[in-house]
C-alpha cells in the first residue's frame, strides 16, 4: 500500500481523515480558487478538488504516494458564497441563509500516477430563521470568519441547522462514505490503529 498525503490545510478534514483511521502526511498546495463565471458550483468544486490532488502529486516529484484533495462550497441559488471578507459580507451571509435551504457541495479527488477520481456530495441544509441579534452574537464569536457560508456546522453555527438532507461530513468538509470508497479502490489504509 502507498502513502498518502492530504492537500489541505483544513483541521476539519485532518480530523475527518484521522476519524476513519487513515495515516496521511500533509502537504501545502497552492492552486487558484477563482470561480470562472461560466462554471457551475458542482464544476467548480470538482476542479479545485482536483487540482490541489493534482498539485500535490506533481509537487511530489518521484516519491510514490497518492494524493488526496478537497473542496466545499455553500451554495444558495446557484450563488457561491465564500468565506466572508468582513463584518457586513458575514451578516448578509446570514441574512440571506436564514429561514431557507440551502446546498453544501464536496468533491474529494484522488490521485496517483495513474489515476485522479473524484466523487462530489450535494447535501441539503435547511436553516431556521436568525434574529439580526443572534447573527451579531455569532459573528462576534469569531467563529464565521474563516468558514465558506460564513457558519460551521461542527461549530456554534449548528444551532441554525434545523434540517440535514445528505451527508454530515459533506458539510464539514469531507464526504467519508465517498472518501473511504476511494482509497478502497487505490488500495489505500483505513480502519488503521496506527493513526489513532
Amino acid at each position: 500500500m502507498g502513502a498518502l498525503f492530504l492537500a489541505s490545510a483544513s483541521p476539519r478534514r485532518r480530523e475527518l481523515l484521522a476519524q476513519i483511521g487513515v495515516p496521511f502526511s500533509l502537504l501545502s498546495v497552492s492552486v487558484d480558487e477563482t470561480p470562472s463565471p461560466t462554471e457551475t458550483p458542482e464544476a467548480y468544486v470538482e476542479r479545485v478538488a482536483r487540482d490541489k490532488a493534482l498539485t500535490g502529486l506533481a509537487n511530489l516529484g518521484d516519491d510514490q504516494g497518492c494524493v488526496l484533495g478537497a473542496d466545499t462550497s455553500v451554495v444558495l441559488d446557484q450563488h457561491i458564497l465564500g468565506k466572508p471578507v468582513d463584518r457586513a459580507d458575514g451578516l448578509a451571509m446570514l441574512a440571506a441563509l436564514s429561514g431557507r435551504i440551502h446546498r453544501v457541495m464536496t468533491a474529494v479527488a484522488l490521485a496517483s500516477r495513474e489515476a485522479c477520481e473524484v466523487r462530489t456530495v450535494i447535501s441539503e441544509v435547511t436553516f431556521r430563521t436568525i434574529s439580526d441579534d443572534e447573527a451579531e452574537r455569532y459573528w462576534a464569536s469569531g467563529e464565521p470568519l474563516d468558514k465558506a457560508g460564513g457558519y460551521a456546522i461542527q461549530g456554534w453555527g449548528a444551532v441554525f441547522v434545523s434540517q440535514l438532507h445528505g451527508s454530515y461530513s459533506a458539510v464539514v468538509g469531507l464526504p467519508l462514505c465517498e472518501t473511504a470508497q476511494l482509497l478502497d479502490a487505490f488500495g489505500l489504509a483505513r480502519w488503521t490503529k496506527a493513526s489513532r
